[in-house]
């Protein structure tokens, strides 16, 4: 998990490079999240980096409860929750005088967050969303749903990049250990699989019936 810095920052600096160029009527254009356009997901994807930030320097003395893949599966699953807050981030997103705007938060919060991360002691817990980690296994956390969202926010523009290896590396380590012990099909790219395994893109007759009721993985 030594790469979890690294990834981190690829993982945000791809968000970057899909959003940094895009008009604020491009920003408007959906994005793989229901309900959401890309501007509006960006703001999600920084408060991350903003709890980031906050998580690490916010020092656990109590020990992990959770690894990067059971903090997962203790997210409460209250589909109200998810949508309350879907439309408090609609709301707050609109608030900016420009969509454009929601990219200077997101550059200027997701350096810094990164910068954090670099400086994270490795050995160190911390404490986020009521839960204990360790701060490699935290950061990966974030890897993973920023490769999710990268996908998402690349639904309306497809000829942009995805994510890059080393972030898409972790994400995939995580969904793993989520499916384990009975994975998922062998011909799935990974692409493929980080989108079935997200919800993002539907399972066929065949993929039903190989993961059953699994799926998704992580919304």
């Amino acid at each position: 998990m030594q790469p979890a810095p690294a990834a981190l920052a690829a993982a945000y600096s791809g968000i970057t490079d899909v959003v940094a160029d895009l008009d604020d009527l491009e920003l408007l254009l959906p994005s793989g999240c229901r309900g959401w356009s890309i501007a509006d997901l960006l703001l999600h994807v920084t408060l991350d980096a903003q709890r980031a930030l906050v998580a690490l320097a916010t020092p656990a003395e109590d020990s992990p409860d959770v690894d990067f893949v059971s903090y997962w599966q203790g997210l409460p699953g209250d589909s109200g929750a998810a949508l309350a807050h879907g439309q408090w981030v609609r709301r707050t997103a609109s608030a900016y005088d420009r969509p454009s705007g929601i990219v200077t938060r997101w550059m200027e919060t997701s350096g810094a967050a990164v910068r954090a991360a670099a400086r994270a002691d490795p050995a160190q817990c911390i404490a986020t969303q009521g839960h204990v980690l360790t701060v490699p296994d935290f950061l990966t956390t974030l890897v993973t749903e920023a490769v999710i969202h990268h996908l998402d926010a690349i639904v309306s523009q497809p000829g942009a990049a995805g994510p890059g290896p080393s972030p898409v590396t972790l994400a995939m380590a995580t969904l793993e250990g989520l499916a384990a012990p009975s994975g998922w099909p062998a011909h799935w790219s990974e692409r493929e699989a980080l989108l079935k395994a997200s919800g993002r893109m539907d399972l066929n007759e065949a993929d039903r019936h190989a993961v059953a009721d699994r799926f998704p993985l992580l919304g």
